[in-house]
C-alpha cells in the first residue's frame, strides 16, 4: 500500500513538472530574433499615429526603412524610447495641424507636413509576432546601444531620401546660417528649411537649421529631436557651414 502511494505521488510530481515546462515555453505566435539592415549602415523607424498595447505597455507602430530604401511595414518599437517616440510624434502632429494649410510669410509658399523618424546605426534586432491575426515586426530597442539611436524630422516625403542619402558615401551634414538665402527659396527646399527652423522654436528642439548634402540630388533640410541623441550618429551635430554658392 505504501509503494502504491509513492508511485501516485511520483506521477503527480512528473505531471506538475511537465505542466510548468509547458507554461515556460515561448508562445507559438512569436518567431526567433533576426537582424535586419546593414552592420555598417543606417536604418530608420518612421512612426505613424498608431500605437499598440504590446506585452502590457503602449508602443508606437510605424515603418522601418532599410539602407537601400526598402521598407518593412507594421513595425512595433518596443523597449527604450518607446514613450519618447510617441511624445515626439504627437508634438510633430500638433505642429503640422497648426501650420499646414497656411502660407509661409518668408517665401510666400504653403507649408508642407513634417515627419519625425529615428535613425539606428547598425543592424536592427527584430522579432516577428502575430497579434490578433496580424503580423508585426517588433524592434527590440532595449537591445540597441543608446549611442546608436537618434531622432530627426524633415519633410514627410523626403524621409526615404534621407535614409538612402546617409547610406551613400560622400553625403555630409552641414549647418545653415541664420541669414542663409536657402530660407527664402520658393521651392520645397526653402519651405522645409524655414519650417524646420520654426519647429525647432515651437517644439523646443536642440537643432532645426541643419541640412543633409548628398552626392547627387537636392539638399535635405532637417532638425534633431530632443531625445534620443545618440552620439554615434554623425548627423546629430554637423560641423560644417553650408554655402549654396560653393
Amino acid at each position: 500500500m505504501v509503494a502504491v502511494r509513492y508511485v501516485i505521488i511520483g506521477i503527480v510530481v512528473v505531471v506538475a513538472v511537465v505542466a510548468a515546462a509547458l507554461v515556460l515555453l515561448p508562445p507559438t505566435h512569436r518567431a526567433s530574433m533576426q537582424y535586419v539592415g546593414s552592420p555598417s549602415g543606417f536604418e530608420a523607424f518612421v512612426p505613424s499615429s498608431q500605437t499598440i498595447n504590446y506585452n502590457g505597455h503602449i508602443d508606437p507602430v510605424g515603418t522601418l526603412i532599410l539602407p537601400n530604401g526598402t521598407t518593412l511595414t507594421n513595425v512595433i518599437w518596443n523597449g527604450q524610447y518607446a514613450g519618447t517616440i510617441i511624445q515626439n510624434h504627437n508634438q510633430i502632429v500638433q505642429l503640422n495641424n497648426q501650420f499646414v494649410g497656411q502660407t509661409d510669410p518668408v517665401n510666400n509658399q504653403p507649408y508642407v507636413p513634417l515627419q519625425d523618424f529615428y535613425v539606428i546605426k547598425g543592424q536592427v534586432p527584430v522579432q516577428q509576432v502575430t497579434i490578433n491575426g496580424q503580423t508585426y515586426y517588433v524592434i527590440e530597442a532595449s537591445s540597441i546601444n543608446p549611442a546608436n539611436i537618434a531622432g530627426f524630422y524633415t519633410y514627410q516625403g523626403w524621409v526615404p531620401n534621407f535614409v538612402v542619402a546617409i547610406n551613400t558615401p560622400g553625403t555630409y551634414a552641414a549647418v545653415l546660417p541664420g541669414n542663409s538665402p536657402v530660407y527664402q527659396w520658393t521651392n520645397t527646399t526653402g519651405i522645409v528649411a524655414d519650417k524646420v527652423l520654426q519647429y525647432k522654436v515651437y517644439g523646443g528642439y536642440p537643432s532645426g537649421g541643419d541640412i543633409l548634402v548628398p552626392t547627387t540630388g537636392n539638399i535635405i533640410p532637417y532638425g534633431v529631436t530632443s531625445s534620443p541623441l545618440g552620439s554615434a550618429i554623425p548627423f546629430v551635430v554637423p560641423s560644417q557651414v553650408y554655402n549654396p554658392s560653393s
